[in-house]
């Protein structure tokens, strides 16, 4: 079954997907522009040589290139209109939780309330334009240690906005234990945030433990190992914890061999939650569209089983009720529809 043109149409609604790591090379190229000494290529074809990677180090050089583009209030609007423009028209997406890392831009210069007050101005127009609702997730570079989670946790809660909805960590595993965050996941969950930490893409199942026992995660970004851990998948389905899965991005950063390889399908058996993401797309050479591509042919979905996907989604989600209310009834008429459509269609 061709599912291509039924997920197109398909409103959707993404929980792992980065602010930075959604620019697309159009995107790029026009802040390369803007600041040509960064080292970032302009032309298309460079870019994606640019956006090879070897492995997952790789991938965060790559990535700070581009943070190094994110220099005024005027790129950040610029990137996040741009971003949400792509998500509405290419993949048909009606909410999203973007994972902000405003450190990164802080120390680079820009003050956090001029980044604020660009994403902010972004997410209404963008609301006004396409139709599409953002929420944030901040998220500390894990790499950057102590000294960012402090920071990131201060402008969560001195400067946050009724959009901001999530704490979360990222950036590389190995070397960076999660207990030493669990003062800053305290606080923010505290003041309501939701945490949502990136665990088990390039370590083992402890550090997804250590997510779950020490930052109270709420959803686990990747969690790749869990696979490997029988009684944390029990766990992770017992008490509902969804896996916030990105199949392509995970071959793409070596986490997973090959797609083939994809523990999607082990998820799925355990009775785990699990929503489908495409992390940092154009770099990794993908969309939520082709995602769910993926996955259905992994979990060998028909149309029904990629709407049920979606729902989960919304389901998973940090959205307000009555968001959640109105994404999940367009999902329901699209499927209806599209039912009524096949059942007309006369067979050969």
């Amino acid at each position: 079954m061709n599912l291509q043109p039924f997920i197109a149409g398909l409103p959707k609604a993404e929980l792992h997907v980065h602010h930075v790591g959604s620019a697309s090379p159009r995107i790029v190229s026009e802040l390369a522009a803007r600041h040509p000494g960064a080292g970032v290529p302009r032309d298309l074809d460079g870019l994606k040589r640019f956006f090879t990677f070897r492995d997952f180090a790789h991938f965060i050089v790559v990535y700070l290139a581009v943070v190094d583009l994110i220099r005024t209030p005027e790129d950040i609007r610029l990137l996040t209109y741009e971003v949400a423009r792509e998500m509405a028209e290419g993949q048909n997406l009606r909410y999203a939780e973007l994972t902000c890392t405003p450190y990164t831009s802080v120390v680079r210069g820009l003050a956090i309330e001029a980044y604020t007050e660009a994403i902010e101005d972004a997410r209404v127009a963008a609301e006004r334009d396409f139709g599409l609702v953002l929420r944030w997730i901040y998220d500390i570079p894990g790499e950057s240690g102590i000294p960012a989670a402090d920071a990131t946790l201060e402008y969560a809660l001195a400067h946050r906005t009724d959009a901001l909805v999530g704490f979360g960590l990222g950036g590389p595993e190995i070397g960076v234990p999660r207990a030493q965050f669990q003062e800053h996941f305290d606080q923010a969950r505290a003041a309501g945030l939701h945490s949502v930490p990136h665990a088990g893409e390039t370590t083992g199942p402890e550090t997804i433990w250590e997510s779950l026992r020490l930052l109270g995660a709420e959803r686990i970004g990747h969690g790749c190992s869990a696979a490997q851990d029988p009684e944390l998948l029990a766990h992770l389905a017992g008490t509902g914890v969804v896996l916030e899965v990105c199949p392509t991005s995970n071959v793409a950063t070596r986490a997973v061999d090959r797609i083939e390889d994809h523990p999607l399908r082990t998820f799925v058996d355990a009775g785990v939650s699990v929503t489908i993401n495409s992390d940092d797309p154009p770099m990794f050479s993908t969309s939520l569209n082709h995602d769910y591509e993926v996955a259905a042919g992994l979990l060998d979905l028909d149309e029904a089983g990629v709407a049920d996907l979606a729902r989960a989604a919304v389901a998973g989600s940090f959205a307000p009720d009555d968001v959640k209310t109105r994404i999940g009834a367009e999902i329901d008429d699209y499927e209806a529809a599209a039912r009524r459509v096949s059942t007309d269609t006369p067979q050969p």
